[in-house]
């Protein structure tokens, strides 16, 4: 398929699809919101697609919602418009990733405000260069919530504490301060940024190919449990997992001194 917003590159088992809105800085149109649903739902369909690198073109990862498509008309028609984009686009992006049988992973580059940041705490892991920042005006400058999960992510990564001030004054989150209050896995040098990406992303793509699935499943069910309950989760699905070739080529890589070789995604 062919994309207008996107650019989108698949090799050696790893999708890296770019956000292609730099003049708008990446910022959310209905054209790109559609497109990377359909990109998503493209690459959940692909047998040889082991790993995804999500970044953005130019100086920014992703600007949020262009609020240059939302000014004036009529305050009711603009808001049962957004809520239907919401509804329709944006909200059901976060669950896609969130479904991909593939570990992601985000190259924040620049910018990632409103959404955007949402959008990329929406990965399996970030990796910010060291320049960027994240934002999350919703509140204190647009009198909205923060949306695209964000209230669900923030208290989740950094608190309830962190979450709130971040929510509620507004100020830049410079990508090593994130990195110190664990909102992202790791800051480098701006320079740097892409070479480390495609270096994790490649690494991920090695993993078994139920790695992302099973883990966030479990970190997800270790949430609405007690310590009991999670230790039987875990038993539970070892009993399962330590039946699978991918244990199997483990053990063996493990007791021959070399790298696993996992089979692909079935």
């Amino acid at each position: 398929m062919t994309y207008k917003t996107l650019l989108l590159e698949i090799e050696s088992g790893v999708a890296t699809l770019t956000l292609n809105r730099p003049a708008s800085r990446n910022a959310f149109s209905p054209d790109l919101m559609q497109e990377i649903r359909a990109a998503l739902a493209e690459l959940a369909s692909r047998r040889d697609v082991r790993a995804l690198l999500l970044t953005g073109k130019g100086a920014s990862f992703c600007a949020g919602a262009d609020l240059s498509l939302q000014a004036g008309g009529d305050r009711t028609s603009r808001a049962k418009e957004g809520s239907r984009q919401q509804r329709e686009w944006i909200n059901p992006i976060v669950t896609d990733l969130q479904a991909l049988p593939f570990p992601t992973i985000a190259a924040v580059n620049g910018s990632a405000a409103g959404a955007g940041a949402s959008l990329a705490l929406a990965c399996d892991v970030v990796i910010a260069a060291r320049s960027s920042f994240f934002l999350f005006p919703f509140m204190p400058r647009l009198g909205i919530v923060p949306d695209m999960g964000a209230t669900w992510f923030l208290p989740r990564l950094v608190g309830s504490a962190r979450a709130m001030a971040l929510s509620l004054i507004g100020d830049r989150l410079p990508a090593a301060q994130a990195a110190e209050w664990g909102l992202i896995w790791r800051c480098v040098d701006d320079a740097a940024l892409m070479d480390e990406a495609q270096a994790l992303v490649a690494r991920v793509a090695k993993a078994p190919a139920h790695a992302a699935v099973e883990l966030r499943r479990a970190f997800k069910h270790a949430e609405e449990q007690d310590l009991a309950a999670q230790l039987d989760y875990e038993a539970d699905r070892q009993a399962e997992l330590l039946a699978t070739e991918e244990f199997e080529e483990g053990v063996l890589s493990f007791l021959e001194k070399r790298e696993p070789r996992f089979p692909p995604r079935g």
